[in-house]
């Protein structure tokens, strides 16, 4: 009768730990009492049948555990859990060789303190030094960063 207690304490510890993983990532009660079950069904199999089933069963857990996480997240359901998508976008670098400080240009956009500019043929996103500039308005480059360009209005 004890060893199915420790098989369902197992089983339980097991099936909490891949809710863990699964469903509600994080540290939370789940996970914590997987653990805790899978430490109650080790300390039982010492406690009732000696270190030798203590040690089997501590070597069950320690293998079979990580093994059937793996397969879990392997299967066709598993990889549905995983997020495995990849970023393929990319930021468009404001070459210095193009833009310059003192460059002048024109804002396509209102910048509300971001939007975008046209200097020398080029649209990029322009930051506004002081508040804000609204569209069709002529502005100079006073920085050139790596993504963006800070403005001033030309009054």
């Amino acid at each position: 009768m004890t060893i199915l207690i420790i098989l369902f304490l197992i089983f339980l510890g097991i099936l909490l730990l891949l809710l863990e993983f699964a469903v509600i990532p994080g540290v939370t009660i789940a996970g914590i009492g997987g653990v805790l079950l899978l430490g109650a069904s080790i300390y039982l199999a010492f406690d009732t049948y000696g270190v030798l089933f203590g040690i089997i069963t501590t070597a069950f857990v320690i293998i079979v555990t990580p093994l059937l996480v793996l397969k879990f997240f392997k299967s066709r359901a598993g990889k549905k859990m995983v997020l495995d998508s990849e970023i393929t976008g990319r930021v468009d670098e404001i070459s210095g060789e193009t833009i310059h400080i003192g460059d002048e240009g024109i804002t396509i956009g209102r910048l509300a303190p971001t939007g975008k500019v046209r200097i020398n043929q080029q649209t990029m996103e322009g930051k506004a030094i002081t508040g804000f500039i609204d569209q069709e308005k002529p502005v100079r480059v006073i920085e050139v960063l790596k993504t963006q360009v800070i403005v001033e209005p030309i009054n």
